[in-house]
């Protein structure tokens, strides 16, 4: 190789690769100080190469004298070979990590090249990616040579080379596939705005319009379901629900939950739980098969659901009902849980009913709180003066 071929090499790669020339250079002269090493003879570490940028000439120095070998030129030339190679395949490695970085969150398609210990090994043309067991869905199966299309979960730099994972399992995929599918949603006019999945048995979708003249659901089905559908057989018929996202979370609920009938909806904002009644025919559908339905429904809220068919709220009611009352009328006390009577404290000598109401909105709901409430306690409440009081504890002591 020429001084002038080196140069003209150098220049390409820079302008072709990408890769800084100035690097090269730097790279060679390392490269190249092993080389003089042998061909001197000794052991010195003072030993410097150094090449011009201008013409190529390489100059070689040991201890401070210029060395002079037929040999070198020879060597130079075989180094300078296996640099460049070795550049050129770290400045293709930094091209693929940087290419499929951008890629991560999106799209990517291979052939089945090869299978790892359940791991399947796509080649995807520059590069390989790798599918591992736990991101593919339980019931696909490929061939090798066969096409696939997976979604770039991480890329990853190694020794090798890129890693590259992808996954046919995240949620991720079915979102992008809209995008594929539905004009309206890579326009932004239709927005995708939660998923929740079950990877190859079924995933619901919520979608939003922000135009009042497009309806969000209908766009995603597509004219008789073709849109939907191209993307269902890309997951190999997994079951899609394409629901209508609301701001109300009783109709994002009553939504979610479809295709079963939800009649009313009661919620707790505290513990963000909220109870779906149902009618008995739609309780099975509502809550699907092995709870699916429902599971699904709660991520996609991102509220706990429980289904309730109108019977067993019914019976939970009256169950409830028999356990405050008693068949006399009477109640139990909050503390002890103790019956006790209101004729009882009622017939307390004192006790009228507008002073009975008095007690109980007080607390005073049973004859041993009587028993051990002070006199100043009592007196303190409407209509209840010192001496009623006094009259009504001894009354309650008496019993």
């Amino acid at each position: 190789m020429s001084k002038e071929e080196l140069l003209s090499i150098l220049d390409y790669i820079e302008r072709e690769r990408g890769i800084d020339k100035e690097i090269l250079f730097q790279s060679l002269e390392l490269a190249l100080v092993s080389a003089a090493r042998k061909i001197v003879g000794k052991k010195t570490e003072d030993i410097v190469v150094n090449i011009d940028r201008e013409t190529g000439e390489i100059k070689v120095k040991a201890e401070g004298k210029m060395v002079k070998s037929e040999e070198f030129g020879r060597i130079a030339a075989q180094t300078a070979k296996q640099v460049i190679i070795q550049k050129l395949r770290e400045a293709e490695r930094d091209v693929i990590y940087e290419d499929f970085q951008a890629k991560i969150g999106s799209i990517t398609s291979g052939t089945v090249h090869r299978f790892e210990r359940g791991d399947i090994i796509v080649d995807l043309g520059k590069t390989e990616a790798i599918l591992p067991r736990n991101q593919q869905c339980p019931h696909e199966r490929y061939r090798q040579g066969e096409r696939v299309r997976a979604y770039v979960l991480e890329v990853n730099k190694g020794q090798k080379g890129p890693q590259i994972i992808l996954s046919r399992t995240n949620p991720g995929l079915v979102k992008k596939l809209f995008e594929l599918e539905v004009p309206e949603i890579l326009e932004g006019i239709v927005e995708v705005r939660a998923i929740s999945r079950e990877p190859g048995e079924r995933t619901k979708v919520a979608v939003f319009s922000k135009e009042e003249k497009v309806d969000s659901v209908g766009a995603c089905v597509g004219v008789r379901g073709q849109r939907v559908k191209g993307i269902v057989n890309e997951l190999h018929n997994e079951r899609i629900d394409i629901v209508r996202w609301s701001d109300d979370i009783k109709e994002f609920v009553k939504a979610a939950l479809s295709p079963a009938e939800v009649s009313s909806i009661n919620i707790n904002r505290d513990t963000k739980r909220l109870e779906a009644i149902v009618e008995d025919d739609q309780l099975s559908l509502a809550i699907g098969k092995h709870g699916q339905n429902v599971r699904l429904a709660s991520r996609l809220t991102g509220w706990e659901i429980d289904v309730r068919g109108r019977t067993q709220v019914s019976e939970k009611k009256e169950k409830k009902e028999k356990k405050e009352k008693t068949p006399a009328g009477k109640e139990k006390t909050p503390e002890k849980g103790k019956v006790i009577s209101k004729v009882a404290v009622e017939g307390l000598d004192g006790v009228g009913k507008k002073t009975m109401a008095t007690l109980l909105e007080a607390g005073f709901d049973s004859i041993e709180k009587l028993k051990k409430a002070k006199t100043g306690d009592l007196a303190k409440l409407d209509g209840i003066g010192e001496k009623t009081a006094e009259k009504i504890i001894k009354s309650a002591k008496a019993k």
